[in-house]
């Protein structure tokens, strides 16, 4: 399916309470899922969801006129998203919206014919989610939020306000197959810089706490810490321990400086 395509079905996406709502005689109501890997309390992706909902109301879609939306959380679990996979198929939507790496994995798994628009997603080429990125294929398509060689920026940003920073843990879903290229790019930036590289997963509270404090008992350290739906749920976690180790630490974007992180670099 072709990229316009998509984009068309794209703007029949909006913020709604999941239910079933009647469209008024005579127009069809086109129904979408949007599969978020973050938490209902995400500040950053409530901010562009409600930008979302103003832009798709400028388009003239209106909920419970011609739209209705299935909106679920996956507050970093990938069961829930499973779980969700399961009610989809009963709902059976027009498109699906999937932000992150779980989102677009489970609903691809759970369709080849359903439309998907990703977003949130670092490298979708090495990631399989599509063949390429001028023309996807298949019925995956979506964008970038920056590309993944610019990551390297955040091993010289630790460097400039850190000097005497000699070690750098990068936090990082391991999961996440398209992480690979992001990680290669921090790994020769930190070698490039005379930095020791040490990768720390952020699979769930207890190894992002062990991890940061083993690094932590090294001197000269600091962190670096990639986008993903587990950093962006153990955010406040990491932040804290950023501060009680005092480790510098340079974030993926603005919603962690937002949180009383130190520094962001990032396209938001």
């Amino acid at each position: 399916m072709k990229r316009r395509v998509f984009m068309a079905l794209l703007a029949g996406a909006a913020v709604a309470r999941p239910g079933i709502v009647s469209a008024q005689q005579g127009e069809r109501m086109r129904r979408v899922v949007v599969f978020m890997s973050t938490g209902e309390d995400d500040p950053q992706d409530a901010t562009r969801l409600a930008a979302f909902e103003r832009g798709l109301q400028e388009l003239g879609w209106a909920i419970g006129r011609n739209l209705s939306i299935d909106y679920h959380w996956a507050a970093g679990d990938p069961d829930n998203l499973r779980k969700y996979a399961t009610e989809m198929r009963i709902l059976a939507p027009d498109a699906i919206v999937a932000s992150g790496t779980e989102a677009v994995t489970t609903a691809q798994q759970s369709t080849r014919t359903v439309p998907i628009v990703f977003i949130n997603i670092i490298d979708p080429v090495s990631a399989g989610f599509v063949s390429s990125l001028a023309q996807p294929g298949g019925n995956t398509t979506g964008f970038l939020m920056f590309e993944y060689a610019t990551s390297a920026k955040w091993v010289e940003l630790l460097k400039q306000i850190a000097p005497g920073v000699m070690r750098a843990a990068v936090l990082r879903d391991v999961g996440a197959a398209s992480g690979s290229g992001q990680l290669g790019a921090i790994q020769s930036a930190a070698s490039q810089l005379g930095l020791e590289f040490r990768p720390v997963g952020v699979r769930d509270a207890s190894e992002i706490d062990h991890g940061i404090t083993d690094f932590a008992r090294g001197s000269n350290g600091g962190l670096i810490v990639t986008g993903s739906a587990q950093a962006r749920v153990h955010l406040k976690l990491i932040i804290g321990l950023a501060a009680r180790h005092r480790l510098p630490a340079v974030y993926f974007g603005r919603v962690a400086v937002d949180a009383g992180g130190l520094i962001s670099y990032g396209p938001t």
